[in-house]
């Protein structure tokens, strides 16, 4: 399987404080940003720092996610239906910002399908606004 892009995403409930950390004292390029996101150019991939609006302070230390492998391709749909086929369960989701399929590898970390397209864009428009 070949990727058109892959990421780390990073979940916080310090966001703001996670933002100023990543840029302000390790100097990464911000490549958009949003409300409660933000992507940074990290080597060849990207670090995505997220608010972790999942979290609402009753999980565990380590029933919380905090990272999330993600994996940009051109067809999340068709990926989240292969894995679906292999009875991996899928949570896969259509938003305005793109669609994304989140599934879980077998030692339960998270992983991530999200659509190359949409990604991208996000980083043509916060070039051309900034």
């Amino acid at each position: 399987m070949e990727f058109d892009r892959t990421g780390i995403i990073l979940y916080t409930i310090e966001y703001k404080k996670c933002v100023e950390f990543y840029e302000s004292i390790l100097g990464l390029k911000k490549m958009f940003e949003s409300e409660n996101l933000t992507c940074f150019k990290f080597g060849q991939s990207y670090l995505m720092v997220e608010l972790d609006d999942e979290y609402i302070g009753q999980k565990t230390e380590t029933e919380r996610f905090r990272t999330c492998l993600r994996m940009n391709v051109p067809n999340v749909k068709l990926l989240a239906e292969k894995l679906t086929a292999e009875n991996i369960k899928v949570d896969y989701q259509e938003h305005s910002w793109g669609t994304i399929a989140k599934f879980l590898d077998p030692d339960g970390n998270l992983c991530a399908f999200k659509d190359s397209g949409k990604f991208e864009k996000q980083i043509a428009d916060f070039k051309q606004n900034k």
